[in-house]
């Protein structure tokens, strides 16, 4: 696999985009109007919920109801998931409280990751389960339209696409160190072609790394060719990689280009 150095990075970033992008056009698709659906109101919807005499086995995620019938022993009453069933219950998916008080629709405080695991679930859904209609109250009016907060947490899933993509560009560019950690010698970190699970045609050298709010970690940073910010125009450089990131720093007697580094306790 190529190297990301310089006009790799820029590739790996262009498809990471269009990942993110292709991501957000399949949301606003999920939410766009559609003349095949039917609109739930709750009480209705609490009527499915695969029990004798029940006209079917449905679930809502995010306002959309789905046809869980297939499968059913997941679902049924008295089965593991039965408390998602007539209902929309979209926060348990990410908390997994399975308490009444837990088996809701209000998602307004999850975190972006916990939206992007929401929006997993959504994605397993659309694939596996028939999509029936919508509900009419937190994310859909009785127009069968978006409100403000199906707004919102469309927002939220991409802004943790986003998110997601910034940490794939960053550990292309600074892999996780190899470690490993003794009570006699204390920690090792040391980088490969394979460090954090990056193939990569170059091996780096150890290096803190600092973020705001996060506590310093090993990253594997090249050594030669240009930045990896460096724009494709701009040809000069001092063929030094990324070691004069802001953000690294070097491990207290460690040799500047060992691709090893041993730090007793």
């Amino acid at each position: 696999m190529p190297g990301l150095g310089g006009r790799g990075l820029w590739l790996g970033l262009a498809v990471a985009v269009a990942a993110a992008a292709a991501m957000a056009a399949r949301l606003m698709g999920w939410w766009s109007p559609r003349a095949d659906f039917r609109l739930f109101i709750p009480e209705e919807l609490a009527r499915y919920r695969g029990r004798p005499g029940d006209p079917g086995l449905y679930l809502a995620l995010l306002g959309r109801v789905y046809d869980v019938s297939s499968g059913r022993r997941h679902y049924e009453p008295g089965a593991h998931y039965s408390g998602f069933a007539g209902r929309d219950a979209s926060r348990a998916f990410v908390t997994g409280d399975y308490s009444e008080a837990g088996l809701v629709d209000d998602v307004s405080d999850l975190s972006f990751s916990e939206m992007l695991t929401l929006q997993n679930w959504l994605s397993f859904y659309e694939k596996n389960y028939k999509f029936m209609g919508r509900v009419i109250g937190r994310f859909y009016g009785e127009d069968g339209l978006p409100t403000p907060e199906l707004t919102q947490a469309e927002a939220m899933m991409t802004k943790g696409l986003e998110a997601n993509r910034q940490e794939l560009i960053e550990k292309q560019r600074f892999p996780p160190c190899n470690a490993e950690w003794s009570f006699i010698r204390g920690s090792r970190f040391w980088c490969s072609q394979q460090s954090g699970g990056v193939s990569r045609d170059w091996i780096g050298v150890p290096r803190k790394l600092f973020k705001p709010g996060v506590k310093p970690h090993c990253v594997c940073v090249r050594t030669t060719g240009p930045p990896s910010d460096q724009l494709p125009e701009n040809p000069m450089h001092r063929n030094r990689g990324d070691l004069d990131h802001p953000n690294l720093g070097e491990y207290p007697g460690c040799p500047p280009l060992a691709i090893t580094c041993s730090v007793p306790l």
